[in-house]
């Protein structure tokens, strides 16, 4: 990780024992464990690879949040724990292990791949360690795998994609529609929200075509698009890869007249690596920019100050993920054992985010406003809320046993 990247341990922890001692003169309450507890949390996220970038921004906003209201742990210092997970799921179960079992982790932040992150779920689950995600999609998240301690701060993949559909079936224009993405659970459920949406409204799916993750030869399906000839392509490719298929759809000669959108991730953080082959791309995501809002304004020049970097839509989770966690520990005055209250003070509570504020549903997942964007220069551009307080997949929802 770069310097500007992150904070060092030592500064990380001079800040909190600092922000601890302003709590006690406003009164937060006192020490649970003594002076020597520290909170344990474990970092499982993509720090190389396509999905790097994303994993960076995370652990950045991540720390950002938790430095902002170290006054609220009851006076207890935080270690992190840094874990690559590689976006390999052949790897997830090891490297959870290593985490609870040997680490012996009280939080687990983790992941961005939505296959790693089936991987931990088992594990998290079946151990009851508390568990944010703050970015993977996957639909068991908030279904068969849910519990009482797992929680996220993203979004389900279901979600951009509905959006997206829902905005494409009220377009005349757009009745007809190719999807393209990435054959894995993030790709599939995606492109399930999509036609969920669209199919709604009474729009059309010309042909479902897909690649193998993390395959990048884009051209034989694109060259089969136009042949196809539909009113637009719904495409899931992010990381790295997106900006080269944004590239490549471009040089296929078929954007100007078969428009190319997507969930967020399709142009999130790329639009520097796509160059002009993003402009006039519509998206719809849960964040934008030129939100314009008091609270987003002071995020993204605190976080801009603070990594020489401008935040993006992880950057975003990652720091939701940090406030949602403080909710939890404030509730159980920084008492880690105290896993009822934790569980509790997070189910309730209101985040307050740069997207707007947000709440959780029944099974864990942000009930939030999804807003369609549009690349105009080096912007995901806001053009306006495309659905508001847009809970999950009912049919996901519905395979949810919370328990206690």
């Amino acid at each position: 990780m770069s310097q500007n990247a992150t904070f060092t341990r030592r500064k990380v922890l001079k800040t909190l024992a600092a922000g601890a001692a302003a709590g006690a003169a406003l009164g937060f309450p006192a020490i649970v464990r003594g002076q020597g507890a520290k909170i344990k949390i474990g970092l499982m996220l993509p720090y190389s690879g396509t999905f790097s970038i994303y994993g960076e921004s995370i652990t950045n906003s991540f720390m950002m949040a938790m430095k902002e209201n170290a006054g609220k742990f009851g006076g207890r210092e935080i270690e992190y724990i840094r874990l690559d997970d590689e976006s390999d799921p052949a790897k997830a179960t090891d490297n959870i292990n290593r985490l609870v079992t040997r680490d012996k982790v009280d939080v687990v932040i983790g992941t961005v791949h939505s296959g790693v992150a089936a991987g931990m779920l088992r594990i998290t689950k079946e151990s009851g360690v508390m568990h944010i995600i703050p970015n993977a999609g996957l639909a068991q998240a908030t279904g068969a795998l849910c519990a009482p301690n797992i929680f996220r701060t993203s979004f389900s993949n279901w979600q951009a994609g509905y959006g997206m559909g829902a905005v494409m079936a009220n377009r005349p224009q757009a009745k007809n529609v190719v999807t393209l993405s990435w054959r894995y659970a993030a790709g599939e459920e995606s492109v399930k929200g999509f036609k969920d949406g669209f199919l709604k409204g009474g729009g059309k799916i010309g042909k479902e075509l897909w690649l193998p993750f993390p395959n990048v030869e884009f051209q034989p399906l694109l060259t089969e698009v136009a042949s196809i000839k539909p009113d637009a392509v719904y495409s899931f490719i992010a990381g790295a890869a997106g900006a080269k298929y944004m590239k490549d759809y471009v040089a296929a000669g078929i954007s100007k007249n078969i428009p190319l959108i997507g969930p967020g991730f399709l142009t999130e953080g790329l639009l520097d690596a796509a160059g002009g082959a993003a402009e006039g791309i519509e998206t719809v995501l849960h964040y934008a920019d030129g939100l314009n809002s008091k609270r987003d304004n002071e995020f993204r020049l605190n976080y801009a100050k603070t990594f020489k970097l401008q935040p993006d839509v992880f950057a975003v989770q990652g720091y939701d993920a940090g406030l949602l966690l403080v909710a939890g520990l404030a509730a159980a005055k920084g008492d880690v054992t105290k896993r009822k209250e934790m569980i509790e003070g997070m189910r309730s509570a209101k985040i307050d985010s740069p997207r707007g504020p947000w709440r959780l549903s029944k099974a864990h997942n942000p009930v939030q406003d999804m807003y369609l964007r549009k690349v105009v220069g080096k912007e995901n551009k806001n053009m306006g809320i495309a659905i508001k307080a847009l809970d999950d997949d009912p049919s996901v929802m519905a395979l949810c046993k919370m328990g206690a």
